[in-house]
């Protein structure tokens, strides 16, 4: 079993920046997929960004490329989240996950975690 927590939403005025942390604990991750994902009120839950614990190679949605970093600290087992020029639109609530499979669909992730909320104000 994996275990993810993620800590580190809040409220935050549009321009500015957040960031996110996933506590990974557990089996072995040196072989697994984090990704994030976030999902809006009435809305999908959609994919945001990934990276390949192993190697480090990173993905990330066409909405927030630029804006957005996902990285991971071994040392840590913990993956973040840096996202900056945030806009009212990026307001939902995030969730970290992960898996052995580089994927955009919610399917493919079999661990999650609770997920923290982003609000961004105008």
């Amino acid at each position: 079993q994996v275990q993810l927590v993620e800590s580190g939403g809040g409220l935050v005025q549009a321009g500015g920046s957040l960031r996110l942390s996933c506590a990974v604990s557990g089996r072995t991750v040196s072989w697994y997929v984090m990704a994030w994902f976030r999902q809006a009120p009435g809305q999908e839950r959609e994919f945001v960004a990934s990276i390949r614990w192993s190697g480090g190679t990173t993905s990330y949605a066409d909405s927030v490329k630029g804006r957005f970093t996902i990285s991971r600290d071994d040392a840590k087992n913990t993956v973040y989240l840096q996202m900056n020029s945030l806009q009212p639109e990026d307001t939902a609530v995030y969730y970290c996950c992960s898996n052995n499979v580089v994927s955009t669909k919610v399917s493919a992730y079999n661990y999650w975690g609770q997920g923290t909320q982003v609000t961004v104000s105008s």
